[in-house]
C-alpha cells in the first residue's frame, strides 16, 4: 500500500502560539482547535495557556500541546494579564528553541513578540492570525505584528480595515473567515414557544444584550408567548437579570449560562432564529470581527439576525442568510426579530440559504485554506 502523505517527521514542523484555547469557550479558542485538528500536513505544536479541565482536553484531543501556569502552582490566584502573556511569551520562545519550526502561528497579537523571536532566531516564517477586538484594544502591538509577520491573516475585511487603520502594512494579507461545524443531525425541532436564541459570553456590552432587552417588550406585543433565550455566562449577567426585571419581561427571558455544545446544538434546532445585534463599542475599539454565532444558526438552518456594522455585515447576507438591523434602534431589532419570528416562508427561506452557506464555510475546508496559505509562505523565497 502507498501513501502520498509524508511520515509525522517529514511534515514541516508548525508552532502555535496562544493565549486561547479549549477547553476554555470563546470564538478564537475554537478558530484555534479547529486549525490545529484540521491542518494535517504539518508536525504541530501549540503552546497555550493552562486551563481548568485542561489536562483531561488535551488527552482526548489528540493533539500536542504544552500549557503554561502562569498562575504559579495550582491553587493559587491566577497572575494578572500582563504577567499571564509574558509567561506565555517566554514559554513560547523557549518551546521554539527545542522544537526548531519551520512555521510559527501566532493566534492571537498578544504572541507576536514570540513569533517574531522565533523568526530572528530561528528563520521561522510567522503568520499572525487577526480579528477585530485586539486590534482596537492593542493597536501598537497589532501594528507591530502585522509589519512582522510574514503572512497575515483577517478573518474579514473589515478587519483588513482595522489592520490598516493602525498605519501598518502587512508583508503579506489574506482574508480567510472563520469557518463552522456542520451537524450531524440539524432536523428541526419545534420548541413549546417561539423561540429567539442568542449565544455570546456575557462579557462585552457590544454584542447587544441591552437591545435585546429594550426590544423584548415591542416583540411581546405581536407575539404574546416569545421566549428569549440566552447562552453564555459573565460578569454582565446580574445587570440583565436586573434590566430584564426593569422591562418587565422576566417572564419571557431564560438565562442558560454556560451549557455543553450538546445542550447548545438542541437548542439552536429548536429556535426560530439567532439574534446578535452587535454594535460598535465606544473608545474606538472594533466590535465583531465576523460573528461565528452567525454561522452556526445557518448550519441548523436558522436565519440569523445581526447589527449592520463591523464583521456581522460580511457573516449575514442582509436579506439572503439573514436580516441586518441598526443595532442601536430597539424598534427595528424588535420589527425584525417579529419579521422572523411571523413569517415562517422568510424565516424558513432564509434558513435554508444559510445552510448552504454554512456548508461552504464548513471548519474542514477553511482548515484546508489556511494550510495551503500557510504551504505557500513555506515554499516563497
Amino acid at each position: 500500500m502507498t501513501c502520498n502523505s509524508p511520515g509525522p517527521s517529514r511534515r514541516p514542523r508548525l508552532l502555535i502560539l496562544t493565549p486561547d484555547f479549549p477547553p476554555a469557550p470563546g470564538g478564537i479558542q475554537q478558530v484555534v482547535h479547529r486549525l490545529a485538528a484540521g491542518m494535517d500536513a504539518f508536525r504541530t505544536l501549540v503552546v497555550a495557556l493552562d486551563d481548568r479541565d485542561a489536562a483531561a482536553f488535551d488527552d482526548s484531543s489528540g493533539l500536542a500541546v504544552r500549557r503554561v501556569r502562569a498562575g504559579g502552582r495550582r491553587g493559587r490566584p491566577i497572575a494578572p494579564r500582563a504577567a499571564r502573556m509574558a509567561a506565555l511569551n517566554a514559554a513560547g520562545a523557549g518551546e521554539a528553541l527545542r522544537f526548531r519550526p519551520q512555521l510559527t502561528l501566532s493566534a492571537h497579537v498578544v504572541t507576536s513578540p514570540a513569533a517574531t523571536l522565533s523568526r530572528r532566531l530561528l528563520g521561522a516564517r510567522t503568520c499572525q492570525y487577526f480579528y477585530a477586538e485586539e486590534i482596537g484594544a492593542r493597536g501598537r502591538l497589532a501594528a507591530f505584528a502585522a509589519r512582522e509577520a510574514d503572512l497575515s491573516i483577517a478573518i474579514s475585511a473589515y478587519t483588513a480595515e482595522l489592520i490598516a487603520g493602525t498605519g501598518a502594512t502587512p508583508r503579506r494579507l489574506q482574508l480567510i473567515p472563520p469557518g463552522v461545524d456542520i451537524p450531524v443531525d440539524a432536523t428541526p425541532r419545534r420548541a413549546d414557544r417561539p423561540t429567539i436564541l442568542t449565544i455570546a459570553r456575557l462579557e462585552e456590552r457590544y454584542k447587544g444584550h441591552d437591545v435585546m432587552l429594550q426590544a423584548l417588550p415591542l416583540v411581546l406585543a405581536k407575539v404574546p408567548d416569545a421566549h428569549w433565550l440566552v447562552i453564555g455566562e459573565g460578569s454582565l449577567r446580574p445587570g440583565l437579570e436586573e434590566l430584564a426585571r426593569a422591562h418587565g419581561v422576566s417572564h419571557a427571558v431564560s438565562f442558560l449560562g454556560a451549557v455543553s455544545d450538546g445542550q447548545r446544538d438542541e437548542w439552536l434546532r429548536r429556535a426560530d432564529l439567532v439574534a446578535m445585534p452587535s454594535r460598535l463599542p465606544g473608545g474606538h475599539l472594533a466590535g465583531e470581527g465576523f460573528g461565528i454565532a452567525y454561522l452556526e444558526a445557518g448550519a441548523f438552518g436558522k436565519p440569523a439576525l445581526g447589527g449592520s456594522v463591523g464583521g456581522a455585515r460580511e457573516a449575514i447576507v442582509d436579506g439572503e442568510t439573514g436580516l441586518l438591523v441598526d443595532p442601536s434602534d430597539p424598534v427595528e431589532v424588535a420589527e425584525a426579530t417579529t419579521r422572523l419570528l411571523l413569517d415562517h416562508e422568510l424565516a424558513s427561506k432564509l434558513g435554508r440559504a444559510g445552510a448552504a452557506r454554512a456548508r461552504d464555510l464548513a471548519w474542514p475546508a477553511i482548515a484546508l485554506r489556511v494550510q495551503a496559505a500557510l504551504l505557500e509562505l513555506l515554499d516563497s523565497p
